[in-house]
């Protein structure tokens, strides 16, 4: 198994799901594997483990167990591969949102501006809309909106503006030089390659995809755990899980009762311990929210 990352929370992820031993459940996000192969371990032969992963080099992990399914697809996909699996029912699903050590380590997957390569940063390889779709055919709005709304920009405009006036923009190092030039701040560089990824990958999309079936598929009594690493993300699972819609306004049956598929288990958001931050520092923003399926 290639090193991808130390999994963020790992104890406290595996413990939210309540494994039982003849249990079906899903790992949204294999990358390394390192959920997968803790969870694989607590099942017995009649339990299975599904992954789900649309990055081609997540298959160089796939675990041996005859009780495993790696499929390759993104999470948005999550109740078709299963229903073609002959699963209708899951107890528990994991998701560890976000971007792997091992994405932004590969300098030619365009994630980091720690290497110079083309803007990339496709969560699938196979896609064809990558960063360069976004910096150079965007429109000044289109933008300015994804720098704001994913990236917590708030020259957002002007500095869309500047981008517009740079193009083409063929490079993380291109795009990095211009950020630089705009301000000095290297903050400003990690909201802006933050937001394209998020937009690249339509990674709010897919999460609201997932929840939505997450609330069809779970057992009564099945764990939904997720993992984020964004103010956004994390208020689209909190709404969620607390009012069934992403806007955090609950909908109302026939009978005037409030519609909800959730349970919290966590009233407050788990953060990692300043131990776990000091070894990893890619949990410093990582919060965990656990529900139970009504």
């Amino acid at each position: 198994m290639t090193n991808y990352h130390s999994p963020v929370m790992l104890n406290e992820c595996i413990e939210a799901l309540n494994i039982v031993p003849n249990g079906i459940y899903v790992d949204c996000t294999f990358g390394g594997g390192g959920h997968s192969k803790v969870i694989i371990k607590k099942l017995d032969e009649s339990g299975h483990l599904f992954s789900f992963d649309c990055d081609e080099d997540a298959y160089k992990n796939a675990l041996p167990n005859d009780n495993f399914t790696l499929v390759q697809a993104n999470f948005r996909f999550l109740k078709k591969f299963l229903k073609l699996n002959g699963v209708l029912k899951v107890d528990g699903i994991l998701a560890d949102l976000g971007v792997s050590s091992h994405q932004f380590d590969s300098a030619e997957r365009g994630f980091s501006f720690r290497f110079d390569n083309d803007l990339d940063m496709r969560m699938n390889q196979a896609s064809d809309f990558s960063a360069k779709n976004v910096i150079n055919t965007y429109s000044a709005e289109k933008l300015a909106d994804v720098l704001f709304y994913y990236g917590d920009v708030r020259a957002s405009r002007k500095l869309a503006r500047t981008l517009i006036a740079s193009r083409p923009i063929a490079s993380t190092f291109e795009l990095k030089n211009i950020l630089q030039e705009f301000s000095k701040d290297e903050k400003l560089t990690t909201q802006v390659f933050q937001a394209i990824r998020i937009e690249v990958n339509d990674e709010m999309g897919a999460l609201k995809e997932m929840l939505l079936q997450a609330a069809q598929i779970l057992k009564p009594n099945g764990r939904l755990v997720v993992m984020s690493y964004h103010s956004v993300e994390d208020r689209i699972v909190k709404n969620f899980i607390k009012t069934n819609t992403f806007n955090g306004k609950p909908k109302k049956d026939l009978y005037g009762r409030f519609e909800t598929s959730f349970k919290p288990i966590n009233k407050k958001v788990i953060i990692p311990s300043d131990e776990e931050i000091k070894v990893n520092k890619r949990a410093r923003s990582a919060k965990l929210r656990i529900a139970e399926k009504t």
